[in-house]
């Protein structure tokens, strides 16, 4: 064989592996250049219902917890909220949860008092002073957050709880007239739940538990002399103005309520870690957001009834407020005296209360000092006019 042609073959050769290699480079880039396309996942679906009318602000929160899982979710997880009635009456939600009727849903723990009353701790009465984001302090880090899983498992509720949304302190309720002593309230018919319910009765009032919509229609018919629901726009919304012109502000009777957000156990356990994990997040994102929302809302709405729609507010007077602690003193011994759980509860809860409290007084500036620095003159406290 010649020397050139023996050159040449290997020449061509040589070329073809370039050429084959070439080919295979440009391949594999242009795979790395097309991504690739996704197979769409079906979203995860979960139907809830609120305790709230559509109308009330309340609705409004619970709307805003399910947005927050749903767009930290991508959409993976969509959770559709009604409101009350819808599927159930708003006291029926926690069976309905824990059936699986309902995937979960949003209301307080006060609407389950019947089943133990060791649950209404959480949202009635004084809590030893303490406010409502205390509350979820001593839930949270306290031990109350494994108090409560006792007592659901106790009572056969197949749930996970979370609490959130710090309340205000609520009004002792819209009236004829002011309440002026405690014996104005004997003899009447008067609307309010959980524990508080004991407390208005052992003061005189004969109490009617109803749900949010349906107080208004009642005072309106005359089924109600007086009520209580929770805050200045949900209280505005509902339509309180339209039946009564006098609200008492302050009260001890549900000083420190919080929400309830509820799953399905059996639902919740087969969530990904990591859906759980964005629920447990967006429970307390949700939380603070209502905190903040609540004070441009509330104050909003507290100016324009009384410059809009005539109400006049009166602080409760101390004599009032003082008598509630006394009285509650008397309801909660009545009932733990039969109830281990509920001891344990309000043990709990007063340990946390007393290191809290100190903490709280101590440290804190007195408010209203400062609103009357600047703002005295321009508008005085409730009943001071």
């Amino acid at each position: 064989m010649k020397k050139d042609d023996k050159e040449s073959r290997q020449s061509v050769s040589t070329r073809r592996k370039f050429l084959g290699t070439a080919a295979a480079g440009t391949a594999g880039a242009a795979a790395l250049a097309v991504p690739m396309i996704a197979t769409a996942q079906t979203p995860t679906k979960m139907r809830f219902q609120s305790t709230w009318p559509s109308k009330d602000i309340f609705h409004e929160y619970a709307l805003d917890f399910a947005k927050k899982v749903n767009d930290m979710t991508g959409g993976e997880l969509r959770i559709e909220v009604l409101p009350a009635g819808a599927v159930v009456p708003a006291f029926g939600l926690l069976d309905a949860v824990s059936k699986g009727t309902l995937d979960g849903g949003h209301g307080v723990m006060g609407y389950n008092y019947g089943k133990q009353s060791a649950i209404a701790l959480w949202t009635s009465g004084p809590a030893f002073g303490m406010d409502a984001n205390m509350v979820l302090a001593w839930h949270k880090y306290g031990g109350g957050k494994e108090l409560l899983a006792e007592l659901y498992k106790g009572i056969g509720a197949n749930v996970v709880s979370f609490l959130t949304g710090p309340m205000p302190t609520q009004p002792l309720g819209w009236f004829k007239k002011p309440i002026s002593k405690t014996e104005d309230l004997k003899g009447m018919k008067f609307r309010t739940n959980g524990l508080a319910i004991d407390l208005f009765t052992a003061m005189g009032a004969a109490v009617n538990a109803l749900p949010g919509g349906e107080i208004v229609p009642a005072m309106d018919r005359g089924l109600l002399d007086g009520a209580e629901f929770n805050n200045a726009s949900s209280d505005r919304l509902l339509g309180f103005p339209d039946v009564s012109k006098v609200c008492m502000l302050q009260s001890f009777h549900q000083s420190s309520e919080t929400f309830e957000i509820t799953f399905n156990r059996t639902k919740y356990n087969a969530l990904p870690a990591k859906m759980k994990s964005i629920i447990e997040n967006a429970v307390e994102a949700a939380s603070s957001d209502m905190a903040w929302k609540a004070v441009d809302r509330y104050s909003r709405d507290y100016r324009e009834m009384q410059a809009k729609q005539g109400v006049k507010f009166y602080k409760t007077p101390d004599a009032v407020l003082q008598a509630q602690l006394a009285i509650w003193d008397e309801v909660v011994a009545r009932k733990g005296a039969n109830n281990p759980l509920f001891k344990r509860v309000e043990a709990s809860m007063r340990s946390f209360a007393e290191r809290a409290m100190k903490w709280d007084m101590d440290t804190n500036n007195p408010r209203r000092m400062a609103y009357n620095h600047y703002f005295g003159r321009k508008a005085p406290a409730p009943g001071k006019a």
